[in-house]
């Protein structure tokens, strides 16, 4: 099974790959190795490639052009210079490199994918792959110029390009020729040979690295919302009433049962909400509180959508054709496609977008003095100071940058290869639309909690006749780890750096293990 070991090696069989161990393995710097199941099913496939050399067999993309010149035969002398001009004429992306962690990725699925065993290439070229993440070089790949259909080709083409020692390495941010730095790690240039081109660019894997990246920090983000809309309930001194158990029950959906126990767990024991509970004019809270379950279990459940979507996409084979040895044939098919990516892609985007949407209006609560109760834009000396003012013009720019950003990309399509490839997924760009979602999301959590703990500085003394009271037990442990890494703001100071300060606590962990150390898993 492909899951980290305590040697923090990961072995891969085209099979059982995870969201998490892939992740976990790009992060902590993994070293990738094969199952001998991989190895023997490579190998076989190998031999049937072979076999139909031999024999003059007619296989698209082995011995005839691509696309719209599958109808040209090859000669076999020329199948491996075919092979290379794949790589060369593919090459043709633009702009800037992908960043370094999702190129790691792309590495990583590719060869897991080849590793599957259905695709023809020998092992030596695979373990090459392998070697590449294990050294921790990163090709470069332009970010710029697949459609998302008969895969990322442009992409893959280019990683295969540095593979050749053709390409380039990026090297301390810039740019180095491939042949010196494989030169360097006592690696030679891999020598393609017929189907490996091929093999080695069909496949989804640009938008698997990002889809990879995208679900597995959109599950953090499901608990960090949690903990930061908590906060602000407390913040705000609002009811816990809109989380009770038995309000979702009978609307159960996981998602929101799941929430609802969350903020509850965070919530108990709060002293800032007994001193309120009898004497609480309001009825009820506005929605960005009192629905929080609602919307938060909804994003929730698009984001187990996606986690399904992407956990069977990246142990899939996607290249064409594939080869099938024990049936002794090869089957031309689209498993290249990316339209289960692409809207998976598009639809975590959209959900993100409305956790930092629901999030940035529960910041305007908290610096609007007339809905908070609290000083206006949570300032100790309003007018000479501004206090939290533009924290929230941020997070509305974030948001609203969001907005955009979350209009489906896979509703559209543009014919390619002269209309032989007549309908493109686009998830290369659904995957790059929701990467920036994602970080948008997570800045905006990044400035609620910054915000709510000021706030909590001012709501914690009210009503508790001269004593400070304390948050839940969740809630208050979090508050603690933000005051011992960013005081009170007691006069205007620049917000950029507590900002990003609240963003390492959030991407670190240490906020979510913070909650859980008080008060249990959250789930």
């Amino acid at each position: 099974m492909s899951r980290l070991n305590s040697k923090r090696t990961l072995r891969l069989d085209g099979s059982s790959l995870t969201i998490e161990s892939a992740y976990l393995a790009e992060k902590e710097r993994a070293k990738l190795t094969l199952t001998q199941t991989a190895l023997r099913n490579m190998e076989r496939s190998r031999r049937q490639v072979e076999k139909w050399l031999a024999g003059d067999e007619v296989i698209y993309g082995v011995t005839t052009g691509f696309g719209e010149f599958a109808t040209v035969k090859i000669p076999h002398d020329k199948i491996r210079e075919l092979q290379i001009n794949l790589i060369r004429s593919h090459s043709a992306g633009t702009g800037d490199p992908l960043p370094p962690d999702i190129v790691r990725l792309i590495i990583l699925l590719r060869a897991n994918a080849l590793a599957k065993g259905f695709s023809g290439i020998r092992p030596k070229v695979v373990r090459q792959l392998l070697e590449i993440f294990n050294f921790d070089l990163i090709p470069f790949i332009p970010a710029k110029g697949s459609v998302g259909s008969s895969g990322d080709l442009v992409q893959l083409a280019h990683l295969v390009l540095a593979l050749m020692g053709e390409g380039s390495f990026v090297v301390n941010g810039r740019l180095t020729p491939a042949s010196a730095v494989l030169r360097k790690h006592g690696l030679v240039p891999v020598e393609l040979s017929a189907k490996e081109g091929l093999a080695l660019v069909n496949g989804t894997q640009m938008m698997g690295a990002f889809a990879v990246h995208c679900t597995h920090e959109a599950i953090q983000l499901s608990r960090i919302f949690d903990i930061t809309g908590a906060l602000s309930v407390e913040a705000l001194r609002g009811t816990d009433v809109a989380f009770d158990e038995r309000i979702h029950k009978l609307r159960p959906y996981r998602g929101q049962l799941t929430s609802a126990k969350n903020v509850r767990m965070l919530l108990k024991g709060s002293e800032i909400r007994k001193s309120h509970i009898h004497n609480d004019p309001r009825v009820q809270d506005a929605y960005s509180l009192r629905c929080m379950p609602q919307v938060h279990g909804a994003v929730r459940d698009a984001v187990e959508f996606c986690r399904r979507q992407v956990n069977v996409e990246i142990n899939s084979a996607t290249d064409n054709p594939l080869i099938f040895p024990e049936d002794g044939i090869h089957l031309e098919g689209g498993n290249f496609h990316g339209e289960p990516l692409a809207l998976a892609m598009d639809f975590l985007a959209i959900a993100l977008s409305e956790f930092a949407g629901i999030s940035e209006r529960r910041v305007e609560r908290m610096v609007n003095g007339q809905l908070s109760g609290l000083p206006k834009f949570l300032s100790d000396n309003g007018g000479l100071n501004s206090g939290m003012m533009i924290a929230q013009y941020t997070a509305a720019s974030l948001v609203s940058e969001n907005k955009v950003l979350a209009h489906p990309a896979s509703v559209d399509s543009i014919p390619t290869s002269a209309n032989q490839e007549d309908h493109n997924s686009m998830g290369s760009i659904a995957a790059q639309k929701c990467f920036q979602v994602l970080e948008n999301a997570w800045r905006v959590a990044a400035i609620e909690l910054l915000v709510s703990c000021q706030a909590i500085d001012f709501s914690r003394k009210i009503g508790g006749n001269g004593k400070s009271l304390n948050a839940g037990e969740g809630t208050e442990a979090v508050y603690h780890l933000v005051r011992r890494n960013i005081s009170h703001m007691s006069n205007d100071r620049i917000l950029h750096g507590d900002i990003e300060k609240a963003l390492q606590l959030l991407k670190s962990g240490d906020v979510t293990r913070a909650a859980e150390h008080a008060v249990g898993d959250l789930d």
